[in-house]
């Protein structure tokens, strides 16, 4: 069996991570629209598990879109990201762990890669892959709210939805609020 050595190439990895309701999505559009200003080869993505919005494209919360291909797995990035310059995926922390080798394999052939993310779920743990992206990407960009309840920056989301126990919650404002460490704290004390 042959295997192709790997040729590296001025690929890189960025990761655009914080709370809900803080811009990761936004600064997304934001700089995959410069690379098609650029006239780049562009491509992006979304777990399909994501269809708050739109099924066919990646919304912000500010209502600015941008077409992108919905896909089941991380695998699927090693087949339509072929002859692409810059790839862009949302909502990272839903993909599987293959997601890591992935953005790893295309970056390694040149690709610029640019991720957004929840780097915590409602309990303020580390989510999904977002801890190993953040450890492998050459540019971390954290992003904050405000804090809904006392205006302080925020870096939690809060679940109001108390019922809901599994981690993944597909929600909206009518699901989570942004929270700051000292009232996100309080309220998970609250509901002990």
């Amino acid at each position: 069996m042959f295997i192709e050595p790997i040729r590296y190439h001025s690929g890189w990895i960025e990761v655009i991570c914080g709370s809900m309701f803080s811009g990761k999505t936004e600064e997304l559009i934001r700089r995959l629209r410069r690379a098609l200003i650029a006239k780049q080869k562009v491509e992006i993505f979304k777990p399909s598990i994501d269809n708050r919005y739109s099924v066919e494209n990646i919304v912000s919360h500010n209502e600015n879109e941008i077409r992108c291909t919905v896909i089941q797995s991380s695998q699927e990035l090693l087949l339509l990201g072929q002859g692409i310059e810059v790839v862009g995926i949302d909502e990272a922390q839903f993909f599987d762990e293959g997601l890591v080798d992935a953005v790893q394999y295309l970056a390694n052939r040149g690709v610029r890669v640019i991720i957004a993310g929840l780097d915590q779920d409602y309990l303020g743990r580390p989510f999904g892959t977002m801890p190993n992206l953040m450890a492998i990407a050459e540019y971390v960009t954290k992003v904050h709210a405000i804090c809904a309840v006392c205006g302080n920056l925020a870096n939690h989301s809060y679940r109001i939805a108390n019922k809901e126990k599994n981690t993944i919650l597909i929600g909206e404002k009518d699901k989570y609020e942004p929270r700051c460490r000292k009232c996100f704290f309080e309220g998970i004390h609250q509901k002990l």
